[in-house]
């Protein structure tokens, strides 16, 4: 009789930073990997440990807190990755975040009484301005390409928008805050996705192009401070140093 040995699936490095690019910065709406924010990735025999970095050490600590939980629950996630362990470096409040993560705390049960409140409103504002400037990028895009009017927004639905990176954001978006992603869903809508009248389109259009210019420039800022904080010390690219130390080879 032939025994068969089937060997333990262990996770890559892809699966890794897979993750963790799901994880955005909740003011800037960019992954995290992107922006730089992943310092390194340790694999061992136990698990994994990962190091963030932010562009000051007084970047606000609910950001820090949000982005470091988002970026251990999008790990756990991974099977058999093992133990894993987030650490947040070089900020004014590291120590306590570090120690809430360590110890499954969460927001309130990490800050005490410095805790205003959860996180549950900070996530819906941020998820709501990350939907405006995506829904600004595909309106934009569509007045571009096609004989449409600004005052022919209203009509404009899912199902009319072109297939590509700027929809596929959009989408995400509305899903992230609750919206219909069916294709003959109005495109520009409020938070509740009610459709935006004809005479309401060109102000709101304005508003939502202002919060776009504003994520953008703010990431543009922020690349530039974690570039200047550690020029001296290390690479500031959006590739993380990555060390492998199990004995085990990924699958």
């Amino acid at each position: 009789m032939t025994t068969t040995t089937t060997a333990a699936v262990v996770c890559t490095e892809e699966d890794v930073l897979m993750a963790l690019s799901t994880v955005t910065d909740p003011e800037l709406d960019e992954p995290i990997t992107e922006l730089g924010f992943v310092r390194s990735v340790t694999l061992d025999d136990d698990g994994v440990t990962v190091h963030l970095r932010l562009p000051t050490a007084f970047c606000s600590p609910n950001f820090a807190y949000l982005m470091a939980s988002d970026a251990l629950d999008a790990l756990r996630l991974i099977e058999d990755i093992g133990e894993v362990r987030v650490l947040l470096d070089d900020h004014h409040d590291s120590d306590k975040i570090n120690t809430g993560l360590a110890a499954d705390a969460g927001y309130v049960g990490t800050f005490g009484s410095e805790a205003e409140e959860s996180l549950h409103e900070l996530r819906r504002t941020f998820r709501s301005k990350a939907h405006a400037g995506a829904m600004e990028r595909c309106v934009e895009a569509h007045l571009k390409t096609t004989d449409m009017g600004v005052n022919e927004i209203y009509r404009l639905v899912l199902s009319d928008l072109a297939p590509g990176k700027a929809k596929a954001a959009l989408l995400r978006r509305r899903i992230g805050i609750g919206l219909s992603i069916c294709p003959a869903s109005p495109v520009f809508v409020d938070d509740a996705g009610k459709r935006i009248s004809a005479e309401s389109v060109p102000m709101r259009l304005r508003f939502a192009k202002s919060v776009r210019i504003s994520m953008e420039g703010n990431a543009h800022f922020c690349r530039g401070l974690l570039a200047t904080r550690y020029a001296d010390s290390e690479s500031v690219g959006s590739t993380p140093r990555i060390t492998d130390l199990r004995t085990r080879s990924p699958r």
